[in-house]
C-alpha cells in the first residue's frame, strides 16, 4: 500500500461501516463461493451436475486466476478487499515473527486489556484487550454499506473477526474453537494398541474405566481470567451397556444415549471462568466409535456457541443468535470437516465421510434458510465442503467426491430459481486442485544447499521450530506452505544475510529451485518462483516471505515444512489420506467463475469479482482496488 494512501485509509476505517440499510436502486446480486471447486473436475462431470450444466448454458464458465500463493485465507482475502496479497497483507495460513522466527496466525492475533484489576488467582480485564484482524483493506461489503446497500455476507473465510459492519456477517474460515486452534479433537480409549498421545489436529487421551463408568474431561478455553491461565474442563460422564453396544452420556444434566457407530447432536457445554460470575458456552458432538471390547469415543472440537458467542463471530452480535433460534446449534469452527482424525488414521473413510456430510447438510440447510429470507442487495455464501473433500479424496475416490459437488450442485439450482432473470448470480472458486503424490522438505533442500546449517547434522528429524538450527550460519529458512525466509541482518533476530546481498541470495535460491529434480521421476519439482516485489501490485510486504515456491502438480511443501522441521531427505511419497492439494504454481490450480451472465473478461481474476459485485450496484471501487468488472 502507498504511504500516501494512509492518511486516507486511516480516516475510511475510522470511520467504521455506515448504518444505512437501505437497498441502492433495486439491485440484486446472489454470490457463492465454493472453495476449491475444480475447472477440469466439472468439465469431466457437466452431466452429474444439472445445474452447475445450465447455468453455464444460460450464461458463461471461465477459468478464474487464482494468487500467490494458492491457498484459501489468501485467496478469499483478495475477494474481500479486492486487492492482491501485497495489498492486503496475508500470505499463508501462518507468518513468522521475524524476532523468534516462530509461526503465527497470519488473519488474526489476540490483544491483552490494557487495564486490569488483580484479586487473588484472577485477573479481570478492565479496559481494551480482544481479538484483532491482521487484514489490511476494508471489505467489499463495508464499501457497499456506506452507499446504503444492503448486504448479507455469510461464512466469508479469513474474516475472524467479522469486519465491523452492521450488515449481517457470518465469520467464516480462520474461526477458531473455544481453544483457540483451528480445531482440535479429543478421542478418548482403553486401547492398548493406541499409544499416541497427540496427533495433528487432535488429542488421545487414556480412558480409564471402573464399572462400567468412565468420566471424560473435555478441554475448554484457557481461563484469561486466571493468572495461570489454566484449561477449563467440562466433565462427560459415560456409561457403557455392560451386554449392548451402546453407551449413556451425561454433560452438566444432559444425556444422550449412543449406539456404537452413532453421532450425538450438538450438546452445550459451560466452561467456569469466575466460579458464580462468568462462564463461557461452547457446543460439541459425540461419536461412539465403539463400545467393546474397548471404548473408542470421539469428541468434536468444542465450538463456540452461536447462541452465546464467547468471541465475536457475527455482525451484529445478535445475528448468529438469530440464526441459533431460527436453525438450532450449528458449526461454527471455521474449518469443520474433520479431515485430521481421518489423516491420524482414526476414522475410516467412511466415517469421514458420514462426518464431512454432517457438515455440508449443515451449511445447506443455513443456506436455505437465507436463500428463502432474500430480499435484495448482495447476498454472499461460502461453501467448504468441496476443498475439504478433495483434500481426501482427489483422483482417488471420486465417485464420493462427485456427492459432494452435487450437494453444491442442488444449492446452486436453488439459487437460479431465486435469481430469476432479473438478479445476477455468480459462481466462483478460490482455487483448483491437483495430486499430491510427493511431499518437499524445503528447510532440507536449503540445508543440502549449504543455506541452512544445524547444530550437529545428525540431528535432522521431524522435531518441528526449528529446534535445532544454528542460527549464526543459516542464511534461509522455509516456514508455511510456499514460503522462504532470508535470516536477514536487521530484520530477524540475529539475521546474517545483510541487506546487500539481499538479491543475491535470492537468486542463488530461484536459480537451484528451478534446476531442483526429483530422483525419482526425473522431473523438475518446482515450475515457478515468485518474488513479491514483482508478483503483487500491492507493497504491504512486511509479513511477506522472501520468495514463494510454485511447486509443480503432484509436489507440495511437506506438513513438516510448514512449521520448521528439518527432516534428513529432500524428497518422499506422500503416504497420508490428504492425497489432493492446490498449494502449487497459481496457474497450475486455477478455480472457476460461472455466471447467468456473458463473461467479457477473457483472463478473470479473483479481484475482478470484487471490481463485479461494486460495479454491479454503481458503486465506484476505492483507489486500491485493482480489479475490474468481468461483465
Amino acid at each position: 500500500m502507498k504511504y500516501a494512501l494512509l492518511p486516507l485509509l486511516a480516516a475510511i476505517l475510522l470511520a467504521g461501516c455506515s448504518r444505512h440499510t437501505t437497498q441502492a436502486a433495486g439491485k440484486r446480486m446472489i454470490v457463492l463461493g465454493v472453495d476449491g471447486m475444480d475447472p477440469l473436475f466439472l468439465e469431466a462431470h457437466w452431466s452429474s451436475l444439472p445445474n452447475l450444466n445450465r447455468l453455464r448454458g444460460q450464461g458463461d464458465f471461465r477459468r478464474l486466476g487464482t494468487t500467490v500463493p494458492p491457498q484459501s485465507p489468501v485467496a478469499w482475502t483478495s475477494v474481500t478487499t479486492g486487492m492482491d496479497p501485497g495489498g492486503h497483507g496475508i500470505f499463508d495460513f501462518v507468518h513468522r515473527n521475524p524476532a523468534t522466527r516462530m509461526p503465527m496466525s497470519s488473519m488474526a492475533e489476540v490483544t491483552e486489556p490494557t487495564r486490569t484489576l488483580a484479586i487473588g488467582p484472577y485477573i479481570l480485564p478492565l479496559a481494551g484487550g480482544g481479538v484483532r484482524s491482521l487484514r489490511e483493506g476494508r471489505a467489499f461489503w463495508q464499501t457497499l454499506s456506506d452507499q446504503g446497500i444492503r448486504s448479507r455476507v455469510i461464512r466469508m473465510p479469513a474474516n475472524f473477526p467479522p469486519a465491523d459492519c452492521e450488515q449481517e456477517s457470518l465469520a467464516g474460515m480462520g474461526t477458531p474453537d473455544m481453544g483457540g486452534t483451528f480445531g482440535t479433537f479429543s478421542f478418548f480409549t482403553n486401547d492398548p494398541a493406541e499409544s499416541r498421545t497427540l496427533v495433528s489436529g487432535g488429542r488421545i487421551v487414556r480412558a480409564k474405566i471402573e464399572n462400567g463408568r468412565s468420566a471424560l474431561h473435555i478441554e475448554g478455553p484457557p481461563n484469561s481470567l486466571r493468572k495461570d491461565r489454566v484449561i477449563t474442563v467440562a466433565d462427560l460422564t459415560v456409561h457403557i451397556d455392560p451386554t449392548e453396544s451402546a453407551a449413556r452420556f451425561e454433560l452438566q444434566g444432559q444425556q444422550f444415549i449412543l449406539r456404537q457407530g452413532e453421532w450425538s447432536e450438538w450438546v452445550r457445554a459451560s466452561f467456569r471462568l469466575l466460579p458464580g460470575v462468568k462462564s463461557a458456552s461452547g457446543i460439541l458432538r459425540v461419536y461412539l466409535q465403539q463400545a467393546h471390547p474397548y471404548l473408542r469415543i470421539y469428541v468434536s472440537p468444542v465450538n463456540i456457541d452461536p447462541a452465546d458467542p464467547a468471541l465475536p463471530i457475527s455482525t451484529p452480535p445478535a445475528y448468529s443468535r438469530q440464526l441459533a433460534e431460527s436453525l438450532g446449534p450449528f458449526y461454527t469452527q471455521g474449518i469443520a470437516e474433520e479431515t485430521s482424525a481421518f489423516r491420524a488414521g482414526l476414522f475410516s473413510r467412511e466415517e469421514f465421510l458420514t462426518q464431512s456430510h454432517k457438515v455440508l447438510a449443515d451449511s445447506l440447510r443455513m443456506f436455505r434458510y437465507e436463500l428463502d429470507r432474500y430480499q435484495g442487495g448482495l447476498l454472499f455464501y461460502y461453501f467448504s465442503s468441496v476443498d475439504q473433500n478433495a483434500h481426501m479424496l482427489w483422483g482417488k475416490y471420486e465417485p464420493d467426491l462427485l456427492e459432494i459437488y452435487k450437494g453444491i450442485d442442488s444449492a446452486i439450482g436453488d439459487a437460479m430459481a431465486k435469481a430469476g432473470s432479473d438478479t445476477s448470480l455468480v459462481i466462483l472458486s478460490d482455487h483448483g486442485f491437483a495430486r499430491f503424490d510427493r511431499a518437499v522438505h524445503l528447510n532440507n533442500f536449503l540445508m543440502r544447499e549449504g543455506l541452512l546449517t544445524l547444530d550437529d547434522p545428525a540431528n535432522v528429524g521431524d522435531t518441528e521450530l526449528f529446534a535445532h538450527v544454528d542460527w549464526s550460519k543459516t542464511m534461509a529458512y522455509a516456514i508455511g506452505l510456499n514460503g522462504i525466509y532470508l535470516n536477514q541482518e536487521g530484520r530477524e533476530n540475529g539475521g546474517i544475510v545483510p541487506q546487500a546481498d539481499r538479491q543475491l541470495v535470492l537468486d542463488r535460491i530461484a536459480r537451484r529451485l528451478k534446476e531442483f529434480k526429483d530422483p525419482v521421476t526425473g522431473e523438475n519439482v518446482v515450475d515457478r518462483v515468485y518474488f513479491p516485489e514483482t508478483a503483487f501490485r500491492g507493497k504491504n510486504l512486511r509479513n511477506s516471505p522472501d520468495l514463494f515456491v510454485g511447486f509443480r502438480r503432484g509436489y507440495r511443501a511437506s506438513w513438516q515444512t510448514a512449521l520448521g522441521a528439518v527432516p534428513g531427505v529432500a524428497l518422499e511419497n506422500n503416504t497420508q489420506a490428504w492425497i489432493g492439494d492446490h498449494c502449487m504454481a497459481s496457474d497450475e490450480v486455477p478455480g472457476v467463475l460461472l455466471s447467468n451472465r456473458k463473461v467479457r473478461a477473457a483472463d478473470p481474476q479473483l479481484w475482478d469479482v470484487t471490481a463485479t459485485i461494486l460495479s454491479e450496484f454503481g458503486v465506484r471501487q476505492p483507489a486500491n482496488m485493482i480489479g475490474q468488472t468481468v461483465f
